[in-house]
């Protein structure tokens, strides 16, 4: 389930990743993310109220086992993970509102996150365990996501000229990086995928539709731009579901509250990939530099 390449590689894979990230971004556009004041709220809501009820919705409907419902709703509580800012990237998000939203979840899942699932284990188990704050693990994010950021932008800072010319080239090894991962992934827990996906695959992939949907739609029906809607519709489609395996593994010491976020973590990226061609499909295909200065 949980090999070296998913723990390891993969934070590693997304902080190279996160770097290029950095090299498409300038102050003024974190600047105008906290300015759409609209965006950041809608998306916060969607997030902390409407996913954990669409989630508990779903376990209720398909009678899924106490232990996986509860795994299900700590997936549900995670904050979004970084490859949410890497799939606003490839279809033309507004990856500077992807960054400040993960930022601003993952101090807010500091509490959300246990309060949410100690409720489901009041629930579905009648409280057995009890999940800590897990500080370390959302410190992690930060560093993972802030810092090759952060380093990208001085990149950028000094030499806006190659930071454009990487622009290309960086979707495209973002996008190779990320297949050689699944791919990995998948190999490294063969003898386990079939089992895990029987038992909670189609809850899985219904939960990452239906968040990439609310995530895109509610904000573009409350009149948030396409690009901002599509930051907000990757970053609560897309959740941390290394933190969630983690905190299932290490603070609740229960493998089967795990296997939710397990699948999911494999399913999302197909969803997220679907869901990202459909809601671009006909646009023009412009560089995040290109719509920067045309936003200028």
């Amino acid at each position: 389930m949980h090999s070296t390449l998913t723990t390891i590689g993969l934070p590693i894979a997304l902080a190279v990743i996160m770097l290029g990230l950095g090299l498409s971004l300038t102050p003024d556009d974190f600047s105008r993310a906290l300015r759409s004041r609209k965006a950041v709220l809608v998306a916060l809501v969607c997030q902390i109220v409407v996913l954990p009820a669409v989630a508990f919705a779903l376990v209720v409907l398909f009678d899924l086992e106490p232990f996986l419902a509860v795994g299900f709703m700590l997936l549900a509580a995670s904050p979004g993970g970084t490859t949410a800012n890497l799939f606003s990237h490839l279809f033309r998000g507004d990856v500077a509102l992807n960054v400040t939203l993960t930022a601003i979840n993952s101090v807010l899942a500091i509490v959300t996150l246990p309060v949410i699932t100690n409720l489901a284990l009041g629930h579905f188990l009648d409280g057995e365990g009890e999940v800590g704050l897990q500080l370390g693990k959302m410190l992690s994010v930060f560093a993972v996501v802030l810092v090759p950021v952060a380093i990208g932008m001085l990149v950028r800072r000094r030499n806006r000229d190659f930071a454009d010319r990487m622009d290309q080239p960086v979707r495209i090894a973002s996008a190779a990086i990320l297949v050689l991962v699944i791919v990995g992934a998948i190999l490294g827990a063969r003898d386990d995928v079939g089992g895990y996906i029987a038992d909670v695959g189609l809850v899985s992939v219904l939960f990452c539709a239906i968040s990439l949907s609310t995530g895109f739609f509610v904000p573009r029906a409350l009149g948030v731009s396409h690009r901002q809607a599509v930051a907000t519709s990757f970053e609560i489609g897309v959740h941390n579901s290394t933190l969630a395996i983690t905190v299932a593994l290490t603070a609740l010491d229960q493998e089967d509250m795990a296997v939710p976020a397990a699948v999911y973590g494999v399913l999302m990226f197909f969803v997220a990939a679907g869901f990202g061609r459909l809601i671009t499909r006909g646009r023009p295909s412009t560089s995040w530099s290109e719509a920067a200065r045309a936003a200028h």
